[in-house]
């Protein structure tokens, strides 16, 4: 099964109907059945605060996705450790002129640690460390 990293860009694309890569998502969502997704808590964390001000129903769907996200068996939810926070903290020191947010910092270390090279964003600061941004 091919890993790919999903990025908080892709959890709001899916989520959202009114988002701009709506669609895009949805017809990845349905024909990646082959992958497993790799994600974080901090991201769930992150698709949480998106939804917490955009009127009840986005909350529940969004509490619906999350939850599903962790039961779901193609998907590997990836939990922060004081290490990771650590490593990540240090990438986002390093990187101070490129404007990642910690959230990216931690994810590209654990894409880096699993050899995971795809990730499901448009976001062009995974580019900037080598990866391959999937839409």
């Amino acid at each position: 099964m091919k890993q790919i990293f999903a990025d908080t860009f892709y959890w709001i694309a899916l989520l959202n109907p009114k988002d701009d890569w709506h669609q895009i998502a949805l017809n990845y969502a349905h024909n990646c059945i082959n992958d497993q997704l790799i994600t974080t808590d901090g991201i769930i964390d992150e698709i949480l605060n998106y939804a917490s001000c955009r009127g009840t129903i986005m909350r529940q769907k969004a509490l619906l996705m999350c939850t599903q996200m962790l039961r779901e068996k193609t998907i590997q939810v990836i939990y922060y450790t004081p290490e990771l926070r650590q490593l990540g903290f240090e990438l986002y020191k390093q990187r101070s002129d490129k404007g990642y947010s910690i959230t990216d910092c931690i994810s590209m270390i654990i894409m880096q640690q699993m050899d995971i090279f795809e990730v499901l964003t448009h976001d062009k600061h995974f580019t900037q460390e080598g990866f391959i941004i999937l839409f």
